[in-house]
């Protein structure tokens, strides 16, 4: 049996400084799922998007309709992942335009079935609806398989001022959704007995089941919740 391929983890920053702490929580994202997987013997390859160095790139193609040279080879990197790390921060309770904007010129398709692992950076902790408001919507939409455990890191966790329980708080959540990451790209690979099978097919979720056969009055064994429905008219006697 040959060595097993990498998996490929792809990590998207859309931070607008250096440093940025959107990057340094993608960071400690993508380490906490290295650890997970190389723990379990699987090897790992990780690539960085750098959202903000594609700028240009990015209003480009938005206006062309065409990617160039530079921005298509990050396209690619994307398409061949096992695993994404979206990491963005975040503005009026939302996403940053640049990161919906590189979104916008993948190619669709590319992130259906693909395990996602969400994270956004903000100044309070009060913006942190904004992973479940914004950004897990747009990946449901995209079809992509984001894990349940998402991370959101506010100023105090990072910074001189950060506390050893923020520190540890930031840790265990990194560590909880990197386990998570882990297992769903060695589920989307196709690794069993501790071999990855050469290639997988990224294809849309299965239709959901038809469900039980349903009786006459329209529900499966249940009475008609508008069966004594009686028109409007009727009881204003017209």
């Amino acid at each position: 049996m040959s060595d097993p391929r990498p998996l490929s983890l792809v990590v998207v920053s859309s931070g607008l400084s250096v440093p940025s702490s959107t990057r340094m929580l993608a960071d400690r994202l993508a380490a906490a799922t290295r650890e997970v997987l190389e723990r379990d013997g699987h090897a790992v390859r990780i690539s960085v998007i750098e959202v903000k160095d594609l700028g240009h790139d990015i209003v480009d193609a938005t206006l062309t309709r065409f990617a160039n040279e530079r921005l298509q080879s990050s396209i690619d990197v994307l398409k061949a992942a096992d695993g994404v790390i979206a990491v963005t921060p975040t503005f009026n309770l939302s996403y940053a335009g640049i990161f919906k904007s590189f979104v916008d010129v993948v190619d669709p398709g590319t992130f259906t079935g693909v395990p996602v692992l969400l994270g956004a950076t903000g100044g309070t902790a009060r913006h942190s609806l904004a992973i479940d408001y914004a950004l897990r919507p747009l990946f449901a939409y995209l079809k992509a398989d984001t894990v349940p455990t998402s991370v959101f890191a506010a100023a105090e966790d990072f910074g001189s001022a950060t506390t050893a329980k923020d520190a540890a708080s930031l840790d265990e959540r990194a560590l909880r959704a990197g386990t998570e990451l882990a297992q769903y790209m060695a589920r989307f690979a196709g690794i069993t007995g501790g071999a990855i099978t050469p290639t997988r097919a990224r294809t849309a979720p299965a239709a959901a089941s038809p469900g039980p056969a349903v009786d006459q009055r329209g529900r499966a064994g249940a009475l008609d919740e508008f069966a004594d429905f009686v028109p409007m008219g009727d009881l204003l006697g017209r």
